[in-house]
């Protein structure tokens, strides 16, 4: 792989990565080709996996800071080492953000992950062999919601939740007469691949109904929550459950929210009983985006994301695909692109080679795979409606089988709109100019 030294930084406020590339090209050229190559991937690609977003420069220098050199087992000011007092100010203000961006009483933040922060959830409530109602997977749920492949599947007796064959909407019927039928532990709410809301008071009164905790698994909705283009689970649900990535833009993490009563339960579920030392930069990095996620900019982003997500689905349904449940409240599609004459891991191969890169994911009452799409990335990129209707009709074209002049336009599209302007491909990354998605 050729190594490409990135373009000098723009002048723009914001827009310059912290990394010094120079300095890693000096001291370990074979993993500067590797960064480098794969920061040229994202600024010539255009990346529409739901999970993935581009963080700010903010947030990569806390992820690079001299945090990452401590270690601090423990929490502020009952640390297993010495030294920590400004890991402990970095926790104390990741928490303090958290909790106010939510309406949270307490925030742990030190999960690793999404799945970390749902096994905290699982080890402070239940105990092996409790049964737990959550969607079925072959519905949008997670691999934590019971897959047997997971630790949750081999810990836990899971039922599964459906949707209506019709609508494709979640039946709360079917929940609620599987909850009185068998009488979970817990409940979860929250999916991988759902794209409505769920509706968080009602799964609130069937829990209760059944002495059930509720458990919200938001780890994909979580910035859409922050940006108020989507309903907080928090006065509803025991624990919640997310991620600091995706529509959220920050370092990729878990963390989880709580009332007050379990604040203990779920600080000694994540320390000591599931991980051991928290990684510091990560949690100031954390940090940072939460009190970028606070700011009114980001409020329109978030909303800005759901209105591309919704003018996508429009213009793939009109170039043939079928989009599950009609339409998208959230950042996330799913379509099945079977009446173009393909399956969802043939789309997708032909869409990466085009250089549109998502992922495939199950489709409800039914073995075939489906794809998914997610406009986070591109709406922090600064594309707008009508780049989604450009992209549409990309994407029905790479699907088809013209891949080849797909590419190019593709190209031509992200080179346009550099995730960090002044770096990357050159011929076209380094006059970018700031993105005018950026909150």
């Amino acid at each position: 792989m050729p190594v490409t030294t990135p373009a000098a930084p723009s002048s723009a406020p914001g827009t310059t990565l912290p990394q010094d590339f120079g300095a890693l090209l000096r001291e370990d050229p074979e993993i500067a080709a590797v960064l480098l190559g794969e920061l040229n991937r994202q600024s010539d690609t255009l990346q529409l996996i739901a999970a993935e977003n581009f963080t700010s420069p903010a947030v990569l220098a806390a992820l690079g800071s001299p945090l990452a050199n401590k270690y601090a087992e423990g929490y502020p000011d009952a640390r297993y080492h010495g030294g920590c007092e400004h890991a402990d100010a970095a926790e104390r203000i990741a928490r303090r953000r958290a909790t106010a961006l939510f309406g949270a009483e307490h925030a742990n933040v030190q999960p690793h992950s999404g799945s970390s922060a749902v096994l905290a959830a699982y080890a402070a409530l239940l105990r092996p062999g409790d049964t737990v109602l959550a969607m079925g997977l072959p519905y949008g749920g997670h691999l934590t919601h019971g897959s047997p492949a997971n630790f949750s599947g081999r810990w836990f007796e899971f039922v599964g939740y459906g949707v209506d064959p019709e609508s494709g909407l979640i039946d709360y019927a079917q929940v609620r007469a599987l909850a009185r039928r068998h009488r979970p532990k817990a409940i979860v709410s929250g999916s991988i691949a759902y794209p409505r809301h769920p509706d968080h008071e009602v799964f609130r009164e069937i829990a209760d109904e059944v002495g059930a905790y509720l458990i919200a698994d938001a780890a994909h909705p979580m910035g859409l929550i922050a940006g108020g283009a989507a309903p907080n689970p928090v006065p509803y649900a025991d624990v919640v459950c997310a991620t600091t990535h995706k529509v959220l833009r920050g370092p990729r993490g878990g963390m989880l929210l709580c009332g007050a009563e379990l604040a203990e339960r779920i600080d000694r579920a994540v320390f000591p009983f599931t991980q051991g030392g928290a990684q510091m930069h990560t949690v100031a990095a954390k940090a940072v985006a939460f009190g970028e996620a606070a700011a009114p900019a980001f409020a329109a982003y978030a909303h800005r994301v759901v209105a591309h997500a919704r003018a996508l689905a429009a213009g793939l349904e009109a170039e043939g695909f079928e989009i599950t449940t009609g339409g998208t409240d959230t950042h996330l599609i799913v379509a099945d692109p079977a009446p173009l004459g393909v399956d969802g891991r043939t789309a997708r191969d032909r869409l990466a080679a085009a250089g549109l890169v998502l992922d495939v994911c199950a489709l409800p009452h039914d073995d075939a795979r489906g794809i998914r799409f997610g406009t986070a990335a591109v709406t922090t990129q600064g594309l707008d409606e009508a780049d989604m209707a450009r992209l549409a009709v990309l994407f029905g074209a790479a699907v088809r089988g013209s891949g080849e002049n797909v590419r190019a336009e593709v190209r031509e599209l992200a080179r346009a709109h550099p995730p960090y302007p002044g770096h990357g491909v050159p011929g076209g990354v380094a006059g970018g100019g700031p993105s005018t998605g950026r909150a």
